[in-house]
């Protein structure tokens, strides 16, 4: 199998290097920025390129952008994009649009030999392939999403006007209704959340973020 490893950090492309040789695999290049990358795929036309999301001048999606390109012009070179830090949003739509040979990484993993072979055997399969704790991450944002359709659409106005950061009393005062009421509706809302009750009262604030994200 031939790979080409593009990050902009020497020592950690020599790293990457280094263990996949270990695994057996031929490596048949490298790049720091995307326009050697690119130029790279184009003359070795390597199985999968590993490629830092984060890359030159501006280190913010130049990789995710590169990999873009990558499977537009040679749909036959897999992508498995590395990442320092868990950020899905420019991934996810890569890979919604065109999942076969594409692949997400979590630089942690990198250093478990087994979890990057797998990773780039996959994905020179034509499989995708998505670090487990990424996974975890969007079923959390899945689950929180399934439990805001389950509000009123009451419910929803006191979250929203709580987003606002009103208080119970402002709230009750907006929609013209009892404490009581507006009480009941805070209540039933963090259930519907799965938040139970702490002792630093942060409730209120994790509802507010779960309304603010989705």
């Amino acid at each position: 199998m031939r790979v080409i490893v593009a990050d902009d950090s020497l020592l950690l492309r020599e790293g990457l290097v280094r263990l996949l040789r270990e695994a057996g695999l031929g490596v048949v290049g490298q790049a720091g920025n995307p326009d050697d990358l690119l130029a790279l795929v184009a003359d070795a036309r390597p199985d999968v390129a590993l490629v830092d999301i984060r890359m030159p001048p501006t280190h913010t999606d130049e990789g995710v952008r590169a990999a873009a390109r990558i499977r537009a012009r040679f749909p036959d070179v897999g992508v498995l994009l590395l990442s320092q830090y868990v950020d899905t949003s420019g991934v996810v739509r890569a890979l919604s649009r065109e999942p076969e040979s594409f692949g997400y990484l979590l630089k942690d993993r990198i250093a478990d030999l087994d979890e990057l072979t797998e990773a780039v055997k996959r994905v020179a399969a034509g499989e995708p392939f998505i670090d487990p704790e990424v996974v975890q991450r969007l079923l959390g944002r899945r689950r929180t999403a399934d439990a805001l359709e389950t509000l009123t659409r009451r419910e929803r106005e006191v979250l929203a006007l709580m987003a606002e950061g009103r208080s119970n009393e402002s709230i009750t005062q907006r929609l013209g209704v009892g404490d009581k009421t507006v009480e009941t509706h805070v209540r039933n809302i963090f259930i519907k959340l799965g938040l139970e009750p702490d002792p630093e009262g942060h409730r209120r604030v994790l509802a507010v973020l779960a309304y603010l994200q989705a």
